[in-house]
């Protein structure tokens, strides 16, 4: 058999892991998402939550004055016999009510006639007739459906919404776009091509132009180079808006990530880099609205040969053609013949590439207890970080060079490497069903990876590709030898306007029950389309449901951009929303009680690892400044805190392999505490007494036990009382403010990871 399939159970109830075997020859495991998604064959029905119906109490008993009270006995044989009709139910079928939504429909109208001390005075009316065998228990249909339809207020307005979720054509979103007749060039090679480069020339010389970029480093490289080439340029990420111009004046030219794009602006040149992400799973719609409905008179498209064919056929829709220019690679790479083995054979410009940071700890770790030093770079890095690490590695003075990294080099930065050597072939990715797969790289990663090495213009022009285990080797002549997969299919994803026409006519829905009703009724083209996977989206709005937020504002918080498996990212989301939701400033203090600044250098990585989630909590507030800055107020204090921030990531990966060691220890030494202790009193007094705070060095309680709290944001009820002593005698005003606002319970500080006696400290690094 060419696939077999194996179901394994696993002990958990909800989990369980597919095996199938790759068309390489090797397993491909498959795990089940936990979480339901619901699916277009599932019961629609079960998605709609009802609306609870209940008599009003103050209503006069009209029908008991007409034809006096009802029998609860007799009243409740009759609804039994009306509900087991066949025919009731059939009618029943007819007006939208399935056998789900009948069964819910009738218990709580059964519930609504029994305990209710006044009935409408018609259904009374007619209630009393059936019982007197002046009336037919069908009569009581009107009366059920009407019951029905306030209970399941869809039963009104489902063909309003099938047409809200009608996605069969999206080029016609964009009038804009549709109403001039755009000229569409696709730049197709693979890595090391130019093929960006003859777009970039096309923007660069252009009257206005915007450049939509897939990571935040290539939209800052694009903003860079444009403005050292003499065109102003502006840049846009989902973080940080710059502003080529000194008056903070609009740029003809802008470089952005390709969400950020402005699809309402017109511009003479759009470049998309990067097309293929079409097929992406969570992003894929980005790139699918850039492409349909960006306002330029040339839009140049670079990416890879598997998606012409695609963009082809979603140009059909928009009516404009699609000029193709085919470029191939400009340097030499060649497969070598055996496989690396040992960390022993690893040679001056080789990058080892790893599909888990487990592996780029392991791997940094034997290259160094080898007397090699190595740059480290991986996907939850900061930007500043990677490059600094790109920067020591592609520099030949630097005794720094051999790399070890995730795939996270493919794209954005420019490496001068000789060798790349792939770990393993496995990686985990989500499919389109929303399962974790652990699977062979496919074609276009294993081309976009391999690719980097021999960059042109480097000091390595030609390039060499190996794997580390000699199994791996064959399948990767196998994958490389086969032309990129063709992308099918487009991302799609519903848009606010959308969400809030279905608030409009399901006001009890939550958001996240909104998006799965929208799912579920989505009609869109399938020879082009699919709808992006919302997991994400559902997971933030679930997580903020009970916070009260206007729907608008909801949808962009749960649209931020959050890895939801980072524990303390997720808790400080929450604490974001609660603010806004009070109508209360996040101010830096307040941040910084919350996160524990100011920060030390890690000393394990447990603590490195802590660090990265700040930092992504740090860039979680720049991307709410952009879109509430009237709460989000100091972006600028925030910005220069992850700076430092990012500093002090950097000086950790420096010493990776000291922080794995560590990790090994229980507890860091005295020398260590005090060295800590020292520094975080340096970054707090230099913090403290900036001239944006308005404080005073003078002002900051002189005790040793005041610094350090101040310094480790720590404060224990064993040190309280001696706290307040040195504080009567200070008589200071401010440290007074600090008491107060230490005392909320909500929004008490989280002890510093570095802490010798903070057992909850200890407990709380080793959740991430």
């Amino acid at each position: 058999m060419n696939i077999f399939t194996i179901l394994c159970a696993n002990k958990y109830r909800h989990y369980s892991t597919l095996i199938k075997y790759h068309r390489y020859g090797r397993p491909k495991f498959t795990s089940v998402v936990m979480q339901k998604r619901f699916k277009k064959d599932d019961n629609l029905s079960t998605l709609f939550v009802p609306v609870p119906v209940k008599p009003n109490p103050d209503d006069i008993n009209v029908g008991v004055e007409l034809t006096g009270r009802l029998n609860k006995g007799d009243l409740l044989k009759v609804l039994n016999r009306f509900y087991q009709k066949p025919e009731i139910k059939q009618l029943a079928l007819e007006n939208g009510l399935d056998n789900y939504l009948q069964h819910q429909a009738y218990i709580s109208f059964r519930r609504y006639c029994l305990e209710a001390n006044t009935l409408p005075v018609d259904l009374h009316v007619v209630i009393s007739d059936i019982l007197q065998g002046a009336g037919h228990v069908d009569d009581i249909l009107p009366y059920f459906l009407r019951h029905a339809k306030q209970m399941f207020p869809h039963l009104e307005c489902m063909d309003d919404l099938k047409k809200i979720s009608d996605l069969r054509s999206p080029a016609n979103w964009y009038p804009e776009a549709r109403a001039i007749n755009r000229k569409i060039i696709f730049h197709a090679g693979p890595t090391n091509s130019g093929k960006t480069y003859h777009a970039l020339e096309k923007y660069l010389s252009s009257n206005s132009g915007v450049y939509c970029g897939p990571l935040k480093l290539l939209a800052t490289e694009v903003y860079r180079k444009s403005n050292e080439r003499g065109t102003p340029c502006d840049l846009v990420t989902g973080e940080e808006r710059k502003f080529a111009d000194e008056k903070n004046e609009a740029s003809k030219h802008v470089s952005c990530t390709v969400e950020m794009a402005n699809v309402n602006t017109p511009y003479d040149i759009a470049v998309i880099d990067e097309i293929q992400m079409m097929k992406d799973p969570s992003r894929g719609w980005a790139w699918t609205r850039a492409l349909l409905g960006l306002v330029a008179n040339e839009i140049h498209i670079c990416g890879e040969e598997g998606a012409v064919d695609l963009v082809k056929g979603l140009m059909i829709t928009t009516g404009e053609d699609v000029q193709v220019c085919r470029y191939k690679r400009l340097t030499e790479l060649t497969i070598e013949n055996s496989a690396v083995c040992t960390l022993d054979n690893i040679m001056p410009g080789d990058c080892i590439v790893c599909f888990s940071k487990n592996d780029v700890y392991t791997v940094s770790r034997g290259i160094e207890s080898r007397g090699i030093e190595v740059a480290v770079i991986y996907g939850g890095l900061p930007p500043n970080t990677k490059l600094a690490q790109a920067q020591k590695f592609n520099d030949p003075k630097n005794s720094c060079s051999v790399l070890v990294a995730t795939d996270a080099i493919g794209m954005g930065l420019n490496l001068s490497i000789r060798r790349v050597i792939f770990y393993s072939l496995i990686k985990p990715t989500l499919n389109e069903k929303g399962e974790k797969e652990m699977d062979t790289i496919s074609v276009s990663q294993a081309l976009q990876i391999a690719g980097r090495a021999g960059r042109y213009g480097t000091q390595y022009e030609k390039g060499c590709v190996t794997t580390f285990k000699p199994q791996d080797l064959p399948t990767l002549r196998n994958i490389l030898s086969e032309k990129p997969e063709p992308i099918l299919k487009a991302g799609l994803h519903p848009t606010a306007d959308q969400i809030e026409l279905y608030a409009y006519h399901l006001p009890n829905s939550t958001l996240s029950n909104l998006v799965d009703i929208f799912i579920s009724l989505s009609t869109v083209d399938d020879s082009l389309y699919f709808m992006c996977n919302i997991e994400d989206f559902k997971f933030l709005a679930d997580m903020i449901q009970h916070v009260p937020l206007p729907l608008r504002a909801r949808y962009v918080f749960c649209c931020a951009p959050i890895n939801r498996k980072m524990p303390f990212v997720c808790t400080m989301f929450l604490k974001y929303a609660r603010q806004y939701s009070k109508n209360e400033s996040i101010t830096f203090d307040w941040l910084c009680k919350h996160i524990g600044w100011p920060f030390t250098i890690p000393k394990t990585i447990i603590d490195l690892v802590h660090l990265e989630a700040v930092f992504d909590v740090l860039d979680l507030y720049l991307w709410f400044s952009y879109r509430f800055s009237d709460l989000f107020l100091e972006a600028n204090l925030v910005r220069d805190m992850q700076s430092e921030l990012d500093d002090i990531i950097e000086q950790g990966v420096v010493q990776i392999t000291r922080l794995l060691k560590n990790s090994e220890v229980s507890s860091p030494s005295s020398d260590s505490i005090e060295e800590d202790f020292n520094v975080a009193r340096h970054k707090h007094n230099y913090l403290r007494g900036s001239d944006q705070r308005n404080f005073n060095k003078n002002q900051i309680g002189k005790g040793r036990l005041t610094e350090r709290l101040l310094a480790q944001g720590l404060l224990t009820p064993n040190m309280l009382d001696e706290l307040q002593k040195e504080w009567d005698k200070s008589k200071n005003k401010h440290e007074d403010h600090i008491i107060e606002s230490d005392g909320e319970n909500d929004d008490d500080p989280p002890p510093q990871p570095n802490h010798p006696n903070n057992k909850r400290s200890r407990r709380r690094r080793r959740k991430y």
